[in-house]
C-alpha cells in the first residue's frame, strides 16, 4: 500500500514511475532499463536492497539511487551511503519532499544545480512546474510539461518516439499510435512552431540556441 500511493504521488508530481516489488526484480529492472533514477527500499524480499545497491556499484552502474527504509539509525544510513546511494529518506516522509529529491540527484546526474532549463527562449522551472516563452507564461499539461522537460534536458538531440514514449510511460500503459505527435503538436502550437523541431525519420529536439 506504502509503494502504490509513493508511485501514485510522485507521478501526480509529473514523474514517470515504474515499481516492482522485490529486490531481484529490481536488480534485473535497474540494469536491464534507462531510468532516470532509481528508489530503492531497504527491506525488500528475495534481495536486501542494500544487496541491490552493492552489486549496481559494483557493476559500475551510475545510477541515481535514494534509499528509502525505515531503518533510521545512524549506522544505517551510514552503510548505504558508503555503499553507493545518493540520498537517504526515512520513512514516514512527504512525498513532495522525495520528488523534489528525486529531481535533485537527476540534476546533479547531468551536472545541473539549477531547478531551470533555458533553451531557445524557453524557460523550464522543474521546482515550480513553470513555463515561459520570451518571459509570457505558457499553461502545459503534466505530460506536455514531462515531454518539454525532457527535450530541453537534450537540446540538439533528436528523440525518436519510441524513445520518448520509453521516457514518459510506464510500463502497463497503453500507447495510442499517434499520442507523441499530438504532444509535440500542441506544444508548438503554444510555444511556437520553430521551437520543437523535427529530422524526418530521426525525431524531434529543441535546438540549442
Amino acid at each position: 500500500m506504502i509503494a502504490d500511493a509513493v508511485r501514485v504521488g510522485l507521478a501526480r508530481a509529473g514523474l514517470t514511475v515504474d515499481w516492482v516489488k522485490d529486490g531481484a526484480a529490481g536488480l534485473t529492472a535497474s540494469l536491464s532499463e534507462p531510468f532516470a533514477a532509481v528508489l530503492l527500499d531497504l527491506g525488500l524480499p528475495r534481495r536486501d536492497g542494500l544487496d541491490v545497491l552493492r552489486e549496481l556499484r559494483a557493476r559500475k552502474h551510475r545510477v541515481p539511487v535514494i534509499v528509502l527504509t525505515a531503518r533510521d539509525g545512524v549506522e544505517d544510513r551510514i552503510a548505504g551511503l558508503d555503499s553507493g546511494a545518493d540520498d537517504y529518506v526515512v520513512k514516514p516522509f512527504d512525498v513532495g519532499e522525495l520528488a523534489a529529491r528525486l529531481r535533485a540527484v537527476v540534476r546533479r546526474q547531468e551536472g545541473r544545480a539549477a531547478p531551470v532549463l533555458e533553451r531557445a527562449g524557453i524557460r523550464l522551472d522543474s521546482a515550480r512546474r513553470e513555463v515561459a516563452v520570451d518571459g509570457r507564461p505558457v499553461a502545459l499539461s503534466a505530460r506536455e510539461f514531462a515531454l518539454l522537460e525532457l527535450l530541453l534536458r537534450r537540446p540538439g538531440m533528436p528523440l525518436s518516439r519510441a524513445q520518448i514514449e520509453e521516457q514518459l510511460l510506464g510500463w502497463g500503459e497503453e500507447v495510442c499510435s499517434n499520442a507523441v505527435e499530438v504532444q509535440i503538436h500542441n506544444l508548438r502550437r503554444k510555444l511556437g512552431a520553430d521551437r520543437i523541431q523535427n529530422i524526418r525519420g530521426v525525431g524531434y529536439f529543441v535546438p540549442r540556441s
